[in-house]
């Protein structure tokens, strides 16, 4: 568990004093960690595995983050607020997580002032990708999407099942072939 925080110093410095405050789980795939509607109460470190954020549209399953290894997950703003989550959070893969409670938190917060400033980097960076996600679906076609994805995520393809893909890109999975089909083709020919 500690090789997890090794590029987090204040919390490997600290080790000794702070270990007792996280809990290690393994969860099978499709594992609910949080429901919409709950109040956050975890924040999860992925050691090993793949998470993603989801909600429910009228029954239509949207996808709009996917995380993985050496990667913080919680409803951020449910957890710093104390508010109802706007979304689920649920493994894709057999995952190995570790968890603190957010009253453990809070008290390492204090025992360890320097971890805001990188809690604040951690917000501000996923601030940055749901802009850049909020943008892409706005100007940007399904297929340029798909591209930008390959290119800048090539794991996310391999460990990911079309479906969560296809959510995630904002298009059914039989519009998700078709456009896989149409760049292999391109491929192809080109």
């Amino acid at each position: 568990m500690k090789s997890y925080f090794n590029h987090i110093p204040y919390i490997r410095d600290n080790w000794g004093e702070l270990q007792t405050m996280f809990t290690e789980i393994q969860v099978p795939p499709k594992t609910i960690l949080l429901r919409e509607g709950e109040i956050a109460s975890r924040l999860y470190f992925i050691n090993q595995g793949c998470l993603r954020l989801w909600f429910n549209d009228d029954g239509r399953d949207i996808t709009f983050q996917f995380f993985f290894e050496q990667q913080e997950v919680s409803s951020f703003e449910s957890f710093y607020n104390n508010e109802t989550s706007l979304f689920n959070i649920e493994s894709v893969e057999c995952s190995h997580l570790i968890i603190i409670e957010k009253e453990n938190y809070l008290k390492m917060l204090k025992m360890i002032p320097q971890l805001k400033e990188y809690s604040s980097e951690i917000l501000a960076d996923r601030f940055v990708n749901y802009t850049k996600l909020f943008l892409s679906r706005i100007k940007d076609s399904p297929q340029k999407r798909y591209m930008e994805l390959c290119s800048q995520n090539p794991q996310l393809l391999e460990r990911v099942p079309h479906h969560y893909i296809a959510s995630y890109l904002g298009i059914t999975s039989v519009s998700l072939s078709r456009i896989r089909n149409r760049i292999s083709a391109d491929i192809n020919n080109g």
